[in-house]
Protein backbone atom coordinates (compact mmCIF):
# COMPACT_ATOMS: atom_id res chain seq x y z
CA UNK A 1 0.00 0.00 0.00
CA UNK A 2 1.21 3.19 -0.86
CA UNK A 3 1.42 6.16 1.46
CA UNK A 4 -0.99 8.04 -0.15
CA UNK A 5 -3.20 5.39 0.15
CA UNK A 6 -2.03 4.64 3.91
CA UNK A 7 -2.98 8.41 4.29
CA UNK A 8 -6.60 8.24 3.33
CA UNK A 9 -7.16 5.69 6.46
CA UNK A 10 -6.46 8.76 8.69
CA UNK A 11 -9.61 10.95 8.79
CA UNK A 12 -10.80 14.46 10.80
CA UNK A 13 -14.29 15.21 11.99
CA UNK A 14 -15.06 18.20 14.97
CA UNK A 15 -17.70 14.98 16.58
CA UNK A 16 -14.94 12.34 17.19
CA UNK A 17 -11.88 13.37 19.26
CA UNK A 18 -12.26 16.64 18.94
CA UNK A 19 -11.36 16.99 15.75
CA UNK A 20 -8.16 15.05 15.62
CA UNK A 21 -6.42 13.04 13.65
CA UNK A 22 -7.66 9.84 13.99
CA UNK A 23 -7.75 5.80 12.13
CA UNK A 24 -10.59 5.29 9.75
CA UNK A 25 -13.12 7.63 11.33
CA UNK A 26 -12.51 5.60 14.77
CA UNK A 27 -11.87 7.09 18.17
CA UNK A 28 -8.01 6.22 18.09
CA UNK A 29 -6.50 9.38 17.59
CA UNK A 30 -3.26 9.15 15.60
CA UNK A 31 -1.05 10.56 18.13
CA UNK A 32 -1.75 8.21 20.92
CA UNK A 33 -0.75 5.48 18.64
CA UNK A 34 2.03 7.07 17.69
CA UNK A 35 3.22 7.66 21.40
CA UNK A 36 2.11 3.82 22.18
CA UNK A 37 4.56 2.91 19.63
CA UNK A 38 7.61 5.15 20.43
CA UNK A 39 7.51 3.13 23.70
CA UNK A 40 7.21 -0.49 24.92
CA UNK A 41 4.12 -1.66 23.04
CA UNK A 42 4.65 -3.64 20.04
CA UNK A 43 2.52 -3.85 17.29
CA UNK A 44 1.85 -7.01 17.60
CA UNK A 45 0.48 -5.98 21.54
CA UNK A 46 -1.16 -3.16 19.86
CA UNK A 47 -3.57 -5.08 17.30
CA UNK A 48 -4.26 -7.88 20.04
CA UNK A 49 -5.20 -5.18 22.69
CA UNK A 50 -7.47 -2.90 19.92
CA UNK A 51 -9.34 -5.78 17.39
CA UNK A 52 -10.62 -2.73 15.52
CA UNK A 53 -7.31 -1.76 13.97
CA UNK A 54 -5.19 -3.15 11.08
CA UNK A 55 -1.45 -3.34 10.58
CA UNK A 56 -2.18 -0.80 7.74
CA UNK A 57 -3.57 1.35 10.52
CA UNK A 58 -0.36 1.30 12.52
CA UNK A 59 1.48 1.90 9.02
CA UNK A 60 -0.83 4.51 8.17
CA UNK A 61 -0.08 6.85 11.62
CA UNK A 62 3.58 6.62 10.59
CA UNK A 63 3.03 7.77 7.55
CA UNK A 64 0.87 10.94 8.74
CA UNK A 65 4.33 11.58 10.71
CA UNK A 66 6.26 11.56 8.28
CA UNK A 67 4.04 13.66 6.46
CA UNK A 68 3.73 16.45 9.41
CA UNK A 69 7.81 16.42 8.78
CA UNK A 70 7.89 17.85 5.88
CA UNK A 71 7.15 21.26 7.41
CA UNK A 72 9.73 24.48 6.68
CA UNK A 73 10.62 25.53 10.17
CA UNK A 74 11.29 23.83 13.11
CA UNK A 75 10.63 25.54 16.42
CA UNK A 76 12.91 24.19 19.80
CA UNK A 77 11.05 22.82 22.19
CA UNK A 78 11.19 24.72 25.52
CA UNK A 79 13.41 22.69 28.50
CA UNK A 80 11.28 20.99 30.59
Amino acid sequence: MSAEELIKRITTSPEICHGKPCIRGLRYPVEWLLELLSGDTTEAEILADYPDLEPADLRAAHAYAARLTRIKRFEPLPAA
